[in-house]
């Protein structure tokens, strides 16, 4: 019995890793149009699987279906931002503190390993990469779906400002980024909800100020 996915599934499947990378990256910033017939010939294959890999994006947060226009990666202004980072402060709050009394030995390990490279690494696309696997793998004990699915779509939709961010002055900006991670690995390790909420939400929210700071971010 052959157990390999359908054709069309597989070919979907592919054409939404090579999108999600390219949003990710920055190779397909915010706003820009994703012509369907541009993807479909670069991968040799029909409409229905780049159809079925923008619906699967879409539940992503990194892609925007829109009527008679087609799909897009979704942009926004700053006030959409704020408001976003606003429920980022309190959902992920919310799945660490559920997290919290599932964390693994080897997970924490894991995040002390994950820290370090951060502290090693010396360009923003490695640091994204490694920040997102640090946060993400703090919540992995969650025991709610829904919520870790409301967490990733809010990450994958505010990669290019965090990016952005970054950008901004990166070796302040890191400097304090690994101090306050330092503060919430020491806050885990002692299963202090209280602390992990409140050095968690000032991360975030330190991160929404600053964006506000820096209005040329939304001018792309």
């Amino acid at each position: 019995m052959d157990d390999s996915p359908p054709r069309s599934e597989a070919a979907s499947e592919r054409v939404a890793a090579y999108l999600r990378q390219a949003i990710l990256n920055g190779e397909i910033p915010p706003g820009s149009r994703i012509r369907q017939e541009d993807i479909a010939e670069r991968f040799g294959a029909s409409r229905l699987p780049v159809r079925e890999a923008l619906r699967m994006l879409e539940t992503e947060g990194l892609t925007q279906l829109e009527v008679n226009k087609g799909a897009r990666v979704p942009a926004f202004d700053r006030l959409q931002l704020d408001v976003i980072y606003q429920m980022r402060e309190r959902i992920e709050t919310l799945a660490l503190r559920l997290s919290l009394p599932y964390l693994t030995a080897d997970q924490e390990a894991e995040l002390q390993d994950l820290q370090d490279q951060i502290e090693a690494s010396e360009d923003v696309a490695t640091f994204l990469d490694l920040d997102r696997r640090f946060h993400l793998l703090t919540y992995a004990g969650c025991p709610s779906p829904e919520l870790l699915a409301s967490v990733t779509r809010l990450w994958n939709s505010t990669q290019h400002y965090r990016r952005a961010f970054m950008l901004q002055n990166t070796e302040d900006r890191q400097t304090i980024v690994n101090a306050e991670h330092r503060l919430l690995l020491d806050a885990i390790a002692r299963r202090d909800e209280v602390d992990c909420e409140r050095f968690l939400s000032g991360h975030i929210r330190r991160t929404r100020i600053k964006l506000a700071d820096h209005p040329e971010i939304f001018d792309d």
